[in-house]
């Protein structure tokens, strides 16, 4: 039995890939593994930094290894281009540690969607630099980012 459809899918047009990457963007910021795996295809693949997950479970014991040790995360997520089933994007994310030390990564991702609208490949390259507590610039609620809070080029990110 195939998953439910995650609209919008492929072929994305501009506007339809911006509405995918936020709606990645707001189920992250969920920080729910569970939720967020069912975005993927039962199968998908990923390469996360030097990690390599396969399929859901591996997915979701990733995402429940990285949520508990990156805490306070807020992530933001910006179209880079998209063509067909692909959709690339570079995002930013803000944590601190559980010593209260702050950190930023950078990154980009190159995902392949299946025709379900469901992510079956994620290749992510990030980047984490310390930052101390006064250059944050993520200030938002947990949770959802705010349609008023500023994006990425916004922020000068």
């Amino acid at each position: 039995m195939a998953d439910e459809p995650r609209p919008p899918v492929p072929p994305f047009t501009r506007e339809t890939a911006v509405e995918k990457v936020r709606l990645a963007e707001d189920a992250w910021n969920t920080r729910d593994p569970q939720k967020v795996a069912l975005a993927y295809t039962v199968d998908s693949r990923w390469r996360n930094r030097a990690e390599f997950a396969t399929g859901r479970d591996q997915i979701i014991a990733l995402l429940t290894r990285k949520w508990n040790t990156e805490l306070d995360y807020r992530l933001i997520k910006e179209l880079w281009a998209h063509d067909g089933n692909r959709i690339a994007v570079r995002f930013a994310y803000e944590h601190h540690d559980d010593a209260g030390n702050w950190f930023r990564s950078y990154g980009n991702e190159n995902w392949e969607f299946d025709e379900h609208g469901l992510m079956r490949t994620r290749h992510a390259s990030i980047n984490t630099l310390p930052i101390a507590a006064s250059e944050r610039k993520y200030f938002w609620p947990l949770g959802r980012r705010g349609d008023d809070h500023p994006g990425l080029s916004d922020l000068g990110l």
